[in-house]
């Protein structure tokens, strides 16, 4: 199968929320057409703009004289990149910033960056003055396709990731293919970790598609890019437009997350394990449990370890770091995960590409012997400190 993507250099993917609905915008060049995607949502010709040190010396320039085309005045905070951004401090710096620039509620909040500005950003506009208004301006591949979607935000807490947040709809989304040409080749891999997923838990002939396109994507080619994208914020508009405070459905769309998460809790969420690598590996072994159950062909867990092999994604946890992880610490961070109800820890499993499931039936005993099967530690003398060197 080598068909090719629709060859539009833009799309519009809506969000339907009812009177929360939202439009994410996706082409080339959006961000130096910001102002005017902006202008119709603004109260006042005022915008407060959140960025990271790093996307600042790449698209902060172009975002602003954008927005000064279109008469519109910013102010802007610059944070450190990185997930240790995603803390107390931090959301704390953020708050009193907007609160002494004189931030309405009726006045917008730009997000410019990755993730981490994403949900930093997104939360720190839910709680100022009871909710201020925001616009995503996503500028990686794996905050395109995710993050930037569906109003999750949140910050870490040192039981777990993303454990302290709220949901909190941003006004519009504007995805600009363009900046992915300034992404390290890992950061695009990351991102295309979660692309890989949504044909894996809800659509397998878009799997199929990856798998004879899934190079150009990674490659740079525009037009499987943008079709990758706006079919992936398609899966995720649907979702949560059925399911928005993730009470069913939506917990489909963390297939691979709860493995990742523990990954990235015991390598302290630093660069050793960039979060669409955690997701990668944990999908494989969400697929390898789902096969050790009996849901699964092992021809499809074969399948998707192939395609992330050849993005060069990890698909043991033996690739990561010094592969030291002790099975007993990885149960713990798990049973931290958000989907766990009722004290018991619930999975996103498949029963084959496309079709996935959640389930609450994988006891710690069950989970503790997969994981030394699949190369973890038996023994629980290994420290988070070892982990992460």
């Amino acid at each position: 199968m080598n068909q090719k993507p629709n060859d539009e250099t833009q799309q519009s993917v809506r969000v339907a929320l009812d009177a929360r609905s939202y439009d994410i915008e996706i082409g080339a060049d959006l961000l130096a057409l910001a102002g005017a995607h902006i202008a119709p949502h603004l109260k006042r010709d005022r915008v407060a703009i959140v960025t990271d040190s790093h996307v600042a010396k790449h698209h902060l320039q172009t975002l602003q004289a954008a927005l000064t085309h279109a008469g519109i005045a910013s102010t802007t905070s610059i944070i450190p990149a990185g997930e240790n951004s995603k803390s107390f401090g931090r959301l704390e710096q953020l708050c009193g910033w907007l609160l002494d620039e004189k931030i309405e509620r009726d006045d917008c909040v730009i997000a410019l960056g990755g993730g981490v500005i994403g949900d930093l950003t997104g939360f720190a506009a839910a709680i100022v003055r009871r909710g201020l208004r925001f616009i995503q301006i996503p500028t990686t591949l794996l905050a395109q396709v995710d993050s930037s979607i569906g109003g999750k935000t949140a910050i870490n807490a040192a039981q777990g990731k993303n454990l302290i947040g709220a949901f909190f709809q941003p006004e519009l989304v504007l995805v600009d293919t363009q900046v992915l040409n300034t992404l390290p080749a890992r950061e695009l891999r990351a991102g295309y970790a979660e692309i890989v997923k949504y044909g894996a838990l809800g659509n397998a002939a878009f799997f199929d598609w990856l798998e004879a396109n899934g190079g150009d994507v990674l490659a740079g080619d525009a037009a499987a890019q943008t079709y990758a994208i706006a079919e992936s914020c398609r899966s995720k508009a649907g979702i949560v437009a059925r399911d928005e405070r993730e009470s069913g459905e939506r917990a489909l769309l963390n297939l691979g997350h709860t493995f990742g998460h523990a990954f990235e809790a015991l390598t302290g969420y630093s660069n050793t394990l960039l979060h669409g690598e955690a997701v990668a590996l944990g999908m494989v072994l969400a697929f390898d449990l789902s096969v050790a159950r009996g849901h699964c062909a092992p021809e499809d867990a074969a399948r998707l370890k192939a395609l992330l092999e050849a993005a060069a994604l990890p698909v043991t946890m033996t690739r990561i770091g010094n592969g030291n992880f002790a099975a007993d610490a990885l149960v713990g961070a798990m049973a931290q995960d958000k989907k766990v109800k009722s004290g018991k820890m619930r999975f996103v499993l498949v029963e084959g590409l496309g079709k996935s499931f959640l389930t609450d039936t994988v006891s710690p005993a069950d989970l503790r012997a997969f994981l030394i099967a699949q190369g973890a530690l038996e023994t629980t003398e290994v420290s988070r400190e070892g982990q992460r060197q």
